[in-house]
Parts: structure tokens; sequence; C-alpha cells
């Protein structure tokens, strides 16, 4: 008798079932199931030391000359538009989730740190002044934050501290905007800075309000 060959000396592998649906299956299994992202605006908490220190959701990097802002829908960071004139955002910028203006947007606020950060990412912020803004004939106020985790800027406590230079910088920043909307054909106007117990107040007034749209739409 012929001895048994290699093929036939090795045992039968037993099949090992896969541990995950086919990937079309998958495809398909996701298109028919209705899942619900998290909505930076809605489901991230301002925080416990708000209305001094709040979360931030950075919509605009340090640096960009892209407008970045929250569509309100899908809570995804969308490009607005590339700025008309040659300007670039002089520090982070983005919205204080669970408040609202208005303007029925959320609270912009411009985040004084070191770094560049992502546009989607959130950090702690902490008020320390506010530049009351027009635009379109709507109230447009801008809080003037430091981020309260940046060890070069969070023992700032308002704006009067801030060097003179950079208090310029900032405002000639809005000033360059507003004229960048004008190229736009918008109305925009720019006042004067206000201390930080303004600044506390009107992150205030935007979770009262914010809290009252939920009453409302909860009655409804």
């Amino acid at each position: 008798m012929a001895p048994p060959t290699e093929a036939q000396n090795k045992a039968p592998v037993a099949a090992v079932p896969y541990s995950h649906p086919p990937l079309n299956e998958r495809i398909l299994t996701s298109m028919t199931r209705r899942s619900v992202a998290a909505h930076p605006w809605h489901d991230l908490e301002i925080g416990p030391g708000a209305p001094k220190i709040f979360n931030c959701v950075v919509e605009i990097g340090k640096g960009s000359k892209v407008k970045y802002e929250l569509d309100k829908k899908s809570g995804l960071i969308k490009v607005d538009r590339v700025l008309y004139s040659s300007v670039v955002y002089p520090h982070n910028y983005g919205f204080v989730p669970r408040t609202l203006c208005e303007d029925n947007d959320p609270l912009d606020v411009l985040v004084i740190m070191q770094e560049p950060v992502l546009p989607g990412c959130f950090l702690r912020a902490k008020a320390i002044g506010v530049m009351p803004m027009i635009d379109q004939g709507e109230k447009d106020d801008k809080i003037i934050a430091v981020c309260a985790d940046d060890p070069e800027y969070r023992h700032y406590n308002d704006i009067k501290e801030l060097p003179p230079h950079r208090l310029a910088e900032i405002r000639r920043f809005f000033e360059d905007l507003m004229l960048d909307k004008k190229n736009e054909n918008k109305e925009v106007a720019v006042n004067d800075f206000l201390p930080a117990t303004d600044a506390f107040q009107a992150v205030q007034h935007s979770m009262n309000m914010y809290a009252d749209y939920i009453v409302e739409s909860l009655r409804r």
C-alpha cells in the first residue's frame, strides 16, 4: 500500500465563523437603522463654571483665512467662505454650547491662547471681556476669552490686563472683518471693549435665552 501523502496526513481544519457580517450587509444595516450623532451645540455641556469659565467649540483655528462655521442641522463644521480681505483670525474662534443669541446662533467667542486648535475640538475658556457688535441690524456680541488651560494666558481675569498691542490687534481684526463683510454688502458696526463683568452677563443672558427656547420647544 502506498504511504499517505502529506496532504492526507494533515487534519481537516474546522471553519472559523466570521465574527462580523459581510461589509455590504453591514452598510445596508446601517442605512436602515436610524442613528443620531452628538450635536456640539446641544449635547455638549457648557460646564459647571459658567458664565465665567465655559466650554468653547472651536470653529476657526488661529491663523486661518477660511471662515468655518457650525452647520446647525447636522452639527458638523462646514466651510462658509474664504475671507474677501487679506486678513486672518488672530486667535481661535468658536461658540459656546447651549447658548442662544438674538441672531438665533450660539454665542461667539474669541479665545486667546498660544497655539491654533483644530476646528471641531472644544476647550475650556475664561471670559475676560466682550466686544459689542451689530451685524446686519442684529446684536452680535463677541466674547473675548483666554484658554483656561494655557499657562501663558490663564492668569488673565479682565481684558484691561492684556498688553495694549494685543488689544489693538483684536480690535483691528474685528474692524478688518467689518470691512470684509462690507465687501459682501453686509452692514456691521464695532463698539468698544467692555470688561469681564459685562462678559459674564452676556454669557448668562445667552444661557437663559437657550433655556427659554428649550422650554418653549417642549411645550409645543
